[in-house]
């Protein structure tokens, strides 16, 4: 999946009546909007951002967009309309995305897995959007009666009734046939789009966390829930750190392998499992950053089923529990100390299989490799070590 995210930042929030876009507010030290686009930065699948913005701030974009992340973040200018400022976005989308999903800036508090789980249900059905259910008895207002009062139309089945949210994704061509065929009439939404243009939109389970900022109140109420994120001896907003380290003695007999890749070598690291040391430390930061323990504790070299197993293997199965706790990797830096071999023709292949493992893009892992200078036993020859550091981000601080 090469995923791309739409942040519809185009208009003017005059609804709030704040006297600027609401956008451009701040919760929490930072402005919505860069909160938004932090989280969808988080979720594994998406390479790109694509930010619609008004004409006069795309023109002169405000610093905190243009920082470097993960991936590369794009501005375009919107429109006068919601489907004007997808419209505009969806035309700059980089032409390898298969899925396309558009989120509106006003709800900065979008999860890693609402956002998985939309991509994943749009890349199957083409078209889904995440919703929630109603809890309370719908009714349908009718005429105004007496003293100004609504009277009751009808009561809906509220089984059938479902909030829509942001995200909402879509397969390239289906959003490419929604925006094209989805008449000229305002559309609140991408799926209003696709459903006049004929197209079946699937819904998934919305989260409830997942507010949107609409009046003051709202306004009032994210304030405070990114301020309990980022309070006095908080993390910043779903930011984690880790560090992780492992060393192995060099022996005959065994291969060498590290990030999961067999390295040409007269001797390899002794170990329980193949002793890939990359994989181990690496490993150890990711657990620990989400406070899910260490490797040792995940796969005790107690036991047999850990034999000589692939490191790329546990680092995949300690990344699906990463996720399972809410967190995707912002960036990786790892250091490998060996006086030989030397690393340097091995390094990308190495740094493209820890990327996969890990479920990010390769320019979010740095790997580089540094001799100890003759001393102690990695100077020897004797052994090797590594040291990485990991920035977990999502999750709630």
């Amino acid at each position: 999946m090469f995923a791309v995210a739409i942040v519809a930042a185009g208009g003017q929030g005059v609804r709030l009546g704040a006297g600027r876009p609401k956008q451009f507010l701040e919760i929490g030290g930072r402005t919505m909007l860069e909160v938004t686009v932090d989280a969808l930065a988080a979720c594994p699948g998406i390479r790109e951002i694509v930010v619609a913005l008004p004409a006069a701030e795309a023109a002169a974009p405000p610093p905190s967009l243009l920082a470097a992340r993960a991936m590369p973040v794009r501005i375009v200018a919107g429109g006068a309309r919601r489907q004007d400022s997808v419209a505009n976005a969806f035309a700059a989308v980089d032409p390898r995305a298969t899925i396309v999903a558009v989120h509106d800036a006003a709800r900065p508090f979008v999860s890693v897995a609402l956002v998985a789980r939309t991509l994943a249900a749009a890349e199957t059905h083409g078209a889904a959007i995440a919703a929630l259910p109603v809890r309370d008895t719908v009714k349908q207002g009718g005429a105004v009666g007496t003293a100004g009062a609504r009277v009751i139309a009808a009561t809906l089945p509220r089984e059938a009734i479902f909030l829509a949210q942001t995200p909402q994704a879509f397969r390239r061509e289906v959003l490419a046939r929604a925006i094209a065929e989805g008449g000229t009439g305002d559309a609140t939404d991408e799926a209003m789009l696709a459903e006049r243009a004929g197209i079946p939109v699937h819904l998934v389970e919305g989260d409830p966390a997942n507010i949107k900022v609409t009046t003051m109140d709202d306004l009032e109420d994210a304030r405070s829930r990114q301020g309990a994120r980022t309070g006095p001896g908080r993390a910043a907003p779903g930011m984690r750190v880790g560090h992780g380290y492992d060393l192995h003695r060099l022996v005959e007999g065994r291969p060498l392998v590290l990030a999961g890749v067999p390295i040409p070598f007269e001797r390899g690291l002794d170990g329980h499992s193949d002793a890939d040391i990359v994989c181990h430390a690496v490993t150890d930061a990711v657990l620990g950053a989400a406070g899910l323990g260490d490797i040792g504790r995940l796969y005790p070299d107690t036991d047999a089923e850990w034999k000589d197993a692939d490191s790329i293997a546990l680092l995949e199965g300690a990344m699906a529990r990463v996720r399972e706790a809410g967190f995707a990797i912002g960036n990786v830096d790892v250091t490998v100390i060996a006086e030989r071999p030397k690393l340097v023709p091995h390094l990308e292949v190495m740094r493209a299989r820890l990327a996969a493992a890990l479920g990010c893009p390769p320019t979010a892992v740095s790997l580089k490799g540094k001799t100890n200078e003759g001393v102690d036993s990695m100077g020897r020859r004797e052994s090797m070590a590594c040291h990485a550091v990991v920035l977990l981000v999502g999750g709630s601080g």
